[in-house]
């Protein structure tokens, strides 16, 4: 059987930006991953307790 040829690598100019960008600059920053807040949590931080609220909460 004969040898299957490579295919040809075709130009990308989205990865040549890139390229370059690193060379220059560097590589990126890692991401960071942010700890998933409970749905009930960030609910709750949306609204601010009204002054009847804490006055309750004194007592």
């Amino acid at each position: 059987m004969p040898k299957k040829r490579p295919k040809k690598k075709t130009f990308s100019a989205v990865k040549a930006v890139k390229a370059n960008a690193r060379e220059r600059v560097g590589q990126p920053k890692a991401e960071r991953v942010i700890a998933e807040v409970p749905r009930e949590q960030k609910r709750k931080s949306k609204h601010k307790e009204t002054l009847t609220d804490l006055l309750r909460a004194e007592e």
